[in-house]
């Protein structure tokens, strides 16, 4: 699965709100300035995240972004389907019923074994992203990082 580099864009600025004091916002131009992102297409991911409840969004000069509720409540999997939806990647078109290598309609009564695998790999794949919030990988990091941080995103515009 690949998923689009606006997935790995909102992961890391979701951490990095989630590392700012209660309260704080930066914008979508600090952000996009931190991590060198067109800022345009940014704010537009950052959108779909405020419209998910992961995010709330303020106006005025002091506005901007922050997260929208507590960082252990906010999981990995909420912020990658805000952006990317809750599709499975894999489609099955049920080709084992086509060209020279078809099979007789009484051998495909039951799901196709290879849609079935590729289901049982994406939940997995959301159970676990289910299973990090925010907090969690706020805990992995540096104990310095949170001030770092706040630092160098203050200090951008």
């Amino acid at each position: 699965m690949k998923l689009p580099v606006s997935t790995e864009w909102v992961l890391h600025c979701a951490t990095t709100l989630a590392q700012l004091k209660p309260g704080a916002t930066a914008s979508a131009a600090q952000l996009a300035h931190y991590y060198d992102l067109p800022a345009p297409y940014l704010a537009k991911q950052l959108q779909a995240l405020v419209k998910a409840g992961v995010l709330t969004a303020t106006t005025g000069p002091r506005g901007g972004f922050r997260l929208g509720r507590p960082a252990a409540e906010i999981t990995l999997l909420q912020v990658v389907e805000a952006v990317d939806g809750t599709s499975a990647p894999y489609e099955c078109r049920e080709i084992r019923r086509q060209g020279r290598g078809a099979l007789p309609p009484e051998d495909c009564r039951d799901t196709c074994i290879l849609a079935a695998k590729m289901a049982e790999a994406h939940d997995a794949w959301r159970r676990s992203l289910a299973g990090v919030s925010l907090a969690d990988i706020l805990a992995s990091l540096p104990s310095t990082a949170p001030a770092r941080t706040r630092s160098r995103l203050a200090g951008t515009s």
